[in-house]
């Protein structure tokens, strides 16, 4: 890992979901909450449509910066706030941006801050990972 400035783009994707991605994350978590599966659930608890999962959304976030990093041992600590939800069409899915950026850099660690977007909506607020620098 080079010298580190803040502002420095380190990683970025886009990542597109399905329906059955939802179901396979459902298999592998446990989590078969129908909001995520589900159109009649999920609307009549008022929701404008099938949800992604809020841990699958912020592990397929951290996991932009694994290949820049080389090791994700190198993840001291991890952190989001969910605000705003993933829709999931049946037909066209949905489609994740993730950009990590260069937030901050001390003396063995950085503050890697992810920008996580649904369309032109931010879907995770403070979404930061601290990361060893040195090896």
């Amino acid at each position: 890992m080079s010298a580190l400035e803040v502002g420095t783009i380190v990683a970025e994707r886009t990542v597109e979901l399905s329906r059955e991605s939802l179901v396979r994350y459902a298999g592998a978590s446990g989590d078969f909450n129908p909001i995520h599966y589900r159109d009649d659930v999920a609307t009549r608890v008022g929701l404008p449509g099938v949800l992604a999962h809020g841990m699958l959304t912020m592990g397929l976030a951290v996991e932009t910066i694994v290949d820049w990093l080389g090791d994700s041992g190198r993840i001291v600590e991890y952190g989001v706030r969910f605000t705003r939800p993933v829709v999931v069409d049946a037909e066209s899915g949905a489609t994740l941006t993730v950009v990590a950026k260069v937030g901050a850099v001390d003396d063995d660690a950085a503050r890697i801050d992810l920008t996580v977007s649904h369309g032109d909506t931010v879907v995770l607020g403070k979404a930061q990972v601290r990361v060893r620098t040195a090896a």
